[in-house]
């Protein structure tokens, strides 16, 4: 094999590799004598089919063969031997290979960068630290209080309202042929005025009506309809209200903590005060994070690969798009900020090669327990679905995978941290939550070239992270209203 160097800019690099007739042949020959072993040819056995003959057979397959391993080994040794890492795929291009030939091709790289590691060692660094006060904790049980409500009965007699909740009866049948059909009629049957749960015009014909009355509601189902029997058709419902009952704030006292599966109240106010601890102690990591990360960037200065720029500043403007489009924006980001997401773009790449540099040299490494435990805690986010998040993930091993390099980031920043000299700093839960949304906000006047990547960065993670999040809840709620709906028949 010989290999010649076409060109160098920066970190690409151009190599021209040659490999001889004579290491191509010993391949093809090689190769036909593997086939040979277990071919089946009329008038020979298994193994004593002559080479000219398998040649005449399969040359030409077996070309294509060794064409392929042919450049994937000599391509690798090339760039083993000039110590070369390729940031992206290199682009191979086949100058030359025939019967009798040596093969000639190129290789263009795109190479990782070389640089020396800062000395992280004992570098200072400050994390912000809360604890939940009693407004918080107050705050919290009130809205746990209001995520679930209860009711009680009206005893005056007046009509109901929009919010009300009546408990009825309903029958129901298709107006133009009387007939009751499946879903028609329900006993007890809790509804909320205003909820939308049943078809339209439904609810409202129930504003003012009073406990103990009968009330005939006509409507029309919609075009729609999920059930075909009965789209677009006339209906008549005859309807007992019940009871007519008002929501109500439960008291927050010893009763309501069991009905949350809690002992008592002073149970639910520690349960309440550790979750508000978690969410503290998660942006208190988040901030020390961001801080070690605006250490790294401002102690590291290379070149980044430009393929991998280019690649990471689409990707970052392909989601802005998404944003942009979702909150009913215009969807092209304005040109003045693009260079500034490409500066984002950048810091992400060099930060992503420091740790994966620092992570390699001190043989950090994501095992298959790390991955499981990943899993576990991605099934947790979806109750009662945890089943099929288990399946994706067996089933779908590159999904299985994409946990892995934030995995690694984790691990790499605790090595770090543990090396570092981190002071804590008290602050309230305002502060806390303040720092990070500063960062957000912030756009200096006159920024450095580098630090103009910082403030936008945590940003357009931020801003990533909580889109990425709404449409889990929105579906989920979908989900959940959807009984309902059928109910409404």
């Amino acid at each position: 094999m010989q290999v010649k160097e076409l060109k160098q800019d920066g970190l690409n690099h151009e190599l021209e590799i040659t490999v001889s007739a004579n290491d191509i042949d010993k391949r093809v020959d090689n190769r036909l004598q593997e086939v040979g072993k277990t071919v089946k040819m009329a008038g020979f056995r298994p193994g004593k089919v002559p080479m000219a003959m398998l040649k005449k057979r399969y040359g030409k397959a077996i070309m294509g063969e060794v064409l392929e391993l042919a450049v994937d080994e000599t391509s690798k040794k090339a760039l083993n031997d000039r110590k070369l890492t390729p940031a992206l795929k290199p682009k191979i291009e086949v100058k030359s290979f025939d019967d009798g030939k040596d093969l000639v091709y190129t290789l263009a790289v795109e190479v990782l960068p070389e640089f020396k590691l800062a000395d992280f060692k004992g570098a200072k660094l400050e994390r912000p630290v809360a604890k939940p006060d009693a407004k918080s904790v107050d705050d919290a049980l009130e809205n746990i209080a209001k995520n679930n409500l209860s009711s009680v009965e009206v005893k005056t007699k007046r009509g109901a309202k929009e919010g009300d909740i009546l408990v009825i009866d309903f029958h129901g049948r298709t107006a133009d042929d009387n007939k009751a059909h499946e879903g028609m009629h329900a006993h007890g049957h809790h509804l909320t005025l205003g909820s939308g749960q049943f078809i339209p015009g439904f609810e409202e014909q129930l504003i003012g009506a009073k406990a103990g009355e009968k009330i005939e509601v006509k409507v029309t189902f919609p075009e729609n309809y999920g059930a075909e029997e009965l789209a677009g058709r006339e209906a008549i419902f005859d309807v007992d209200v019940e009871q007519i009952r008002e929501p109500s704030e439960p008291k927050i006292d010893d009763e309501f903590a069991k009905s949350l599966g809690l002992e008592d109240v002073a149970a639910l106010k520690k349960a309440v005060e550790e979750q508000l601890q978690k969410e503290l102690d998660s942006h208190s990591r988040m901030n020390l994070k961001k801080a070690l990360l605006d250490f790294l960037d401002e102690a590291h200065d290379f070149e980044v690969p430009p393929g991998m720029l280019d690649m990471e500043f689409a990707h970052i403007i392909q989601q802005l798009e998404l944003e942009r489009q979702r909150s009913g924006q215009d969807k092209e980001v304005p040109e003045d900020e693009k260079a500034e997401y490409r500066e984002i773009a950048a810091r992400r790449i060099r930060l992503g090669l420091i740790l994966s540099e620092i992570g390699n040299r001190n043989e950090l490494t994501v095992g298959d327990a790390d991955l499981q435990r990943a899993v576990i805690s991605e099934a947790q986010k979806f109750p009662g679905q945890e089943r099929a998040v288990f399946d994706y993930y067996a089933k779908n091993p590159q999904a299985l995978e994409s946990l892995r390099a934030p995995l690694f980031e984790e691990k790499v920043v605790d090595f770090i941290l543990e090396l570092a000299d981190v002071t804590d700093k008290s602050v309230t839960p305002e502060e806390l939550f303040a720092a990070l949304e500063d960062e957000d906000e912030a756009k200096p006047s006159k920024p450095k070239k580098k630090a103009a990547a910082k403030k936008p960065a945590a940003k357009a993670s931020a801003d990533t992270k909580a889109k990425a999040d709404k449409p889990k809840e929105q579906g989920a709620a979908a989900k959940k209203k959807a009984p309902a709906k059928k109910k409404a028949s």
